[in-house]
């Protein structure tokens, strides 16, 4: 007896720019919103000089994208712009408030890099890379065990490690 096959499943429709979903991200005081079609490409941490001072943090967490699935929602004009001349690669900011908004590098002008914070929800990737980590600074929190601090709710803080006593030497 011939069993029947089941029918060949449908292919899936590649959706519209109009069906797509997107995730929002905002800048610090809410003048500039972009957003991007759900997931983003790629995700990653960058430990280089230039993102850690745009960010004022030890690293920026970025999600990149490519442009054409990236869309500035409001505040073209309160945002601004710095190229860095030695690369030629741009950063946006926020005019009113000074949130980083997005970074373009020179070498690939197909894609746009978000930082992370400024999404609220997912974004479809998770940070498993690390840029530049020769740069990685000495100051950096690398998992060391916390403890609260004590009079400070919500503060914990790395203990210093207690100092051996060294035994007497003895005398023979």
């Amino acid at each position: 007896m011939k069993r029947k096959s089941d029918p060949a499943p449908k292919p899936k429709r590649q959706a519209t720019d109009e069906q797509a979903e997107r995730v929002e991200a905002r800048c610090l005081c809410g003048s500039v919103v972009l957003d991007i079609q759900y997931p983003a490409f790629w995700a990653w941490h960058d430990h280089g000089r230039p993102s850690r001072l745009a960010h004022g943090a030890a690293y920026a967490t970025y999600v990149g994208t490519w442009r054409k699935r990236f869309r500035l929602v409001k505040g073209a004009r309160k945002v601004t712009r710095f190229e860095d001349p030695e690369t030629g690669n741009t950063r946006a900011f926020c005019a009113r408030c000074g949130t980083p908004v997005w970074y373009e590098r020179k070498q690939s002008p197909k894609w746009i890099n978000i930082p992370r914070a400024l999404f609220s929800s997912r974004t479809g990737r998770e940070p498993r890379y690390h840029l530049n980590i020769a740069e990685q600074q000495d100051w950096i929190y690398t998992g060391m065990p916390l403890s609260p601090l004590k009079g400070y709710p919500g503060v914990v803080w790395e203990r210093p490690k207690r100092k051996k006593r060294s035994e007497p030497t003895p005398m023979f």
